[in-house]
């Protein structure tokens, strides 16, 4: 039986009609998915299965487990080959992969930044940096979403207060999960650069979406001192890896705790990842060009039925429309899911109270039809 305090928050939430159910996956499946970060369908993409599997037999890995840590007896052949392989393909030194996002942003937050440097992150930052953050000896102080001038005041003023040896850390995400805005990402590495402060960005909902990144795209991968890449969203699989140059690689080895005292991913899972980033740069792939052409008719459609207004700017795959008001929003997500289609509402105090929104995930395979029949259907549900 649960202690009271925590019986207590429970029924809270349930009172707030807040309360965190597991979806049920049958139904899910019968319903036209807006709502999965599955972007270019890779999830369920038969090439890449079947590449992995190729690669497990030319490299003789036939196990179910990674059977330990990477510093113990977890390391397998394949995990080089798949290090090297993204280090490549994103152009940096080195690259080191973590078993998810939440991993790797835990583990860099909370090793990297020492004891008298300061972090400067998004207000709207994801939860992973969060709590990196809050397990990190450095201060941390946030600055207005996507506001580069208040962005620029905080870094004068807190570069005059730093140690001798202090470093200032700038945190954003190239696109963000629940707005699916993105910052003015070459300013702010000018403005980063200028300030002798480290450039941390999060691409978890941007590789696959725009190749294999915005920042490779922008050509601003010399100006940031790490990235983050993950590979549960548009690259259909698992696990997630740090971009940077060899001794940041070398740091994490040794100080990042969520890397150190967890068991690996499987080879399987590994392989996988490289199967994903070949078809990802595969000229004859179609997915990301679709993809494209359905955020840009979404854009178009949403400007026909005057929704403009109510969503927020964006030319990633995730646009979100506010709906204030937790009853509110999750009505009108009821309203589509009855009549076939899932779109997720996010709810406070996942967003901040007045700010509760319905959050349409794109798709390669979406088609334009899907697109004009929900959007209508969302326009008779506002009205």
């Amino acid at each position: 039986m649960l202690p009271k305090k925590l019986q207590n928050k429970l029924n809270t939430r349930k009172g707030e009609r807040t309360l965190r159910t597991l979806p049920s996956s049958v139904k899910s499946e019968v319903l036209v998915d807006f709502s999965s970060n599955d972007y270019l369908g890779f999830s369920k993409n038969k090439a890449i299965f079947s590449r992995a599997s190729e690669i497990l037999k030319e490299y003789d890995l036939q196990h179910n487990g990674a059977t330990g840590s990477r510093l113990l007896s977890g390391n397998h052949k394949i995990y080089q080959i798949a290090e090297n392989f993204i280090a490549q393909t994103h152009k940096v030194e080195a690259a080191l992969i973590f078993n998810s996002g939440y991993d790797a942003n835990v583990g860099f937050f909370s090793s990297v930044p020492q004891r008298g440097d300061i972090i400067l992150y998004d207000e709207l930052i994801h939860a992973s940096i969060r709590d990196g953050m809050q397990m990190s000896l450095a201060k941390t102080y946030k600055f207005k979403h996507n506001d580069l001038e208040d962005l620029e005041k905080k870094l004068i003023t807190w570069s005059k207060k730093l140690d001798k040896d202090g470093v200032i850390y700038v945190v954003t995400e190239s696109v963000f999960s629940m707005d699916g805005d993105t910052p003015q990402l070459q300013k702010m590495a000018e403005i980063c650069s200028a300030n002798s402060a480290k450039l941390v960005i999060d691409e978890a909902h941007a590789l696959g979406v725009f190749g294999t990144g915005l920042i490779d795209k922008l050509a601003l991968g010399h100006r940031v001192f790490a990235r983050l890449v993950t590979y549960g969203k548009a690259m259909g699989c698992h696990g997630s890896a740090v971009l940077g140059d060899t001794d940041l690689k070398s740091y994490l080895v040794n100080f990042a705790r969520s890397f150190i005292y967890t068991t690996g991913l499987p080879p399987h899972g590994v392989a996988t990842i490289i199967a994903a980033y070949e078809e990802l740069v595969n000229t004859e792939n179609k997915a990301a060009h679709q993809l494209a052409e359905n955020i840009r008719f979404f854009d178009e459609k949403i400007a026909d039925l005057d929704l403009k207004s109510v969503f927020i700017p964006g030319k990633s795959a995730i646009k979100s429309v506010l709906i204030p008001g937790n009853k509110q929003v999750k009505s009108v997500e009821n309203t589509l899911k009855l009549a076939g289609f899932e779109v997720k509402s996010i709810l406070s105090p996942t967003v901040p109270e007045g700010k509760e929104r319905l959050r349409f995930c794109l798709h390669s395979y979406n088609s334009q039809a899907e697109i004009v029949e929900v959007l209508q259907l969302l326009e008779k549900s506002l009205k």
